[in-house]
Order: C-alpha cells, then structure tokens, then sequence
C-alpha cells in the first residue's frame, strides 16, 4: 500500500475509500476537441424536450431580485407540492437536488459500523454517501435486472440502519411492483428506514407501480424522494423533494443547509407544477421514443432491458468501451456502465425524434463495421 500524502493523512479515513463520481464532459468541450460542429447527449438522463415554458418565464421574472436570499423553506413550493399530492407540508423537505437528500438521510441516521442494504448495480450515491458515513455498503445483486426485495430482506442484519430501493432503477429502468413492495414491507423492522428513490417515477407505465406516498404516516419507517430534474426538465437548477413522517422531516431539516435551494429554483419547480403539459408532452415523447428505439435495436439483434424510465440499458459486449468512444466522435455522448459492474453495457438517454434518429444511424454505421 502507496505511503499516504500529507493531505490524505488530514483527511477522514472514510473519504479514501470513496470513488470519486465521474460526470460527462461538457458538450461544448466535446465539440471542441474533437472538432464537431453538433454533439447530443444522451448520457445523464435528462428531459431532451427541455423544461416547461412556464418555469422559463418564471425564471425570466425573478431573475432581477436574485439579490435577495431565497426563501428558507421553500415556503410557497412546500405548499404547492403538498396541495398536489393531498399531504399536510410538514411531510416535506427539499432538497438540491434528491441527491442532497440522500446526503442528509446517511449524515442524520448512518453512524460508524452501522449497514445500508441496497441493490447491485443501483444509483452509485447511495455508495458513496454511505461510505461517507462510515457505515457498510450491503450490496444485493439485481435478478433478472430487478431489484431483489426478498434477497434485501434477507441481507438485514442488527446493524442494518437503511435500505434504498431506486424505483425505476437507475442505471437499469426496471422497476419493483405493488405486491413485492407490500411483502417487504411487512419483513421489515420499524427501526430501519427504507428510502423509495422515485426520480423517474412520472414516466412509469406499469399498472403495478406502487404508490409509496400513501404508505407513509405518523409513524412509518417509509422515506420517497422526488425530483424536478427529470420529467419537469430542470435538471440544472436542482431541486428535488423528499416525503416522510414530519417527525423524520423535522431531523432532516436540524441538518439541512441554510437557503439550499435557491430562488430561481424554487419558482421555476413552482411554475412547472402548473403546467400539466409538461408532463403529457415528456411521457409521450419517452413512450414513441422507446417505441422507435425498441425496434431498431431488435433490427440489430441488440439485447436491451425494457425500461420504465427515460433511458434504455443495451448489451454491446466486450466492445461497449470502445463503441462508446466512437459514438462519441460520431457527436453521440452515451453513458459506458464500468462504474456500474456493467461493462458490456451502455446507457442511452430517449431523445427527440430528430435525437433518437441521429444515434440509431450512428450506431448502425459503427455495428455494421
């Protein structure tokens, strides 16, 4: 083992153990080495229809008082949300981003040697946060690319302290349904908190879907976390919410940065809450996309898993790697999944039409040499 720096050795133990998150170049610094004139981005999961006109204007309107702080509490936003989902806005905190959320929960609740049990290859922040903390990652491999409930119930232990379900499951898009989640619920102890990760959850077309909100009362054990980074289109403000008992929210918010979300977030969520389009236009975009993509990666003999959200998981092989590099030279950004255990694969955001079209043709070139 390499002798640690002088900085390592002021830093937490804990932190050298992370893997640090690796986000996608900037499509304009794409352009610019390789020379391309257009790039898309299909990589990170975004609305590709954009976010809704409503937030745009509202953003527009407020932009001149951004030298006034933001609301604390995001007061008007709270109400809005809880009105929406028939709630009393105690059961609410925001967050930036439902990533910070995460943060929080394994901040407040996770101490050192303490266990988080979730699923293998799932959203790689439940990971670090948990690591974070000093506490142990349980991983519970997927079967059939599914979250397995009865084997994370199975994995529960003593020290076991959270259990995170992504539901969609990112990176794979499947989800766990009705009658799983009512039986794992019952084989959990009160003293652990289950956290629904339901960031994707607009775009769900499954009957079977749960719905985890109602689960929640005075005294449930049940955590769902929300965002406006997907189907609402505001992934670059970051905001997202989460839902719980008020008196879990109430430890939340004791550790909840000050003015967290800011203003042009807050009245851009507002606005978007309003406009009932946005949704119906992005499920039908993702819906008659999946539908064009399904068929051509068929066409290819490409194996794929049907998702429920807005990107698709699609066996390469052991050339994922390098199809990826040169999709990216061809102007596609794809995600490669090695930091998921996945590397045969690759992760595809459902673009527009004109965006779905460009990546098939790409990928056909590049398949058919």
């Amino acid at each position: 083992m390499s002798k640690q720096t002088q900085f390592q050795s002021l830093a937490i133990p804990d932190i050298l153990k992370v893997k640090t998150y690796q986000p996608g170049k900037p499509m304009e610094e794409v352009k610019r080495e390789l020379g391309l004139k257009k790039v898309i981005k299909l990589a990170s999961n975004e609305n590709l229809l954009g976010p809704s006109p409503k937030a745009v204007k509202a953003i527009k309107n407020y932009a001149s008082m951004i030298n006034f702080y933001p609301n604390g509490s995001g007061y008007y936003l709270k109400k809005a949300l809880a009105e929406k989902l028939g709630l009393e806005d105690t059961r609410i905190i925001l967050g930036n981003g439902s990533d910070e959320i995460v943060s929080l929960i394994t901040r407040v609740f996770l101490q050192k040697g303490e266990e988080t049990v979730m699923g293998d290859p799932s959203f790689l922040m439940y990971r670090i946060d948990t690591q974070l903390s000093g506490a142990r990652v349980i991983s519970v491999p997927l079967n059939d690319f599914r979250l397995d409930l009865s084997a994370m119930a199975k994995a529960i232990s003593p020290k076991t302290k959270l259990i995170f379900i992504s539901n969609p499951n990112n990176p794979t898009g499947t989800i766990v349904k009705k009658d799983e989640v009512k039986s794992f619920l019952k084989k959990i102890p009160s003293r652990i908190l289950v956290i629904f990760d339901e960031a994707y959850s607009e775009y769900v077309e499954d009957k079977d879907y749960p719905q985890t909100i109602d689960l929640i009362d005075g005294e449930n054990n049940v955590i769902v976390l929300r965002t406006f980074s997907k189907i609402y289109g505001l992934a670059g403000l970051r905001v997202g919410y989460g839902i719980a008992a008020p008196e879990i929210v109430e430890i939340l918010n004791r550790a909840r940065p000050p003015f967290n979300v800011n203003s042009l977030a807050q009245v851009a969520a507002l606005a978007s809450l309003k406009d009932k389009n946005q949704i119906t236009r992005s499920r039908k975009l993702v819906k008659e996309g999946k539908k064009f993509l399904y068929s051509h990666l068929k066409r290819f003999k490409l194996s794929f898993i049907p998702t429920e959200a807005n990107f698709i998981l699609i066996k390469i092989g052991k050339k994922a790697p390098l199809l990826e590099k040169r999709l990216l030279k061809e102007g596609i950004i794809v995600r490669g999944m090695k930091a998921y255990n996945l590397a045969d694969y690759i992760r595809v955001t459902i673009g527009t039409k004109p965006q779905n079209e460009e990546f098939i043709k790409a990928l056909e070139k590049l398949i058919s040499n």
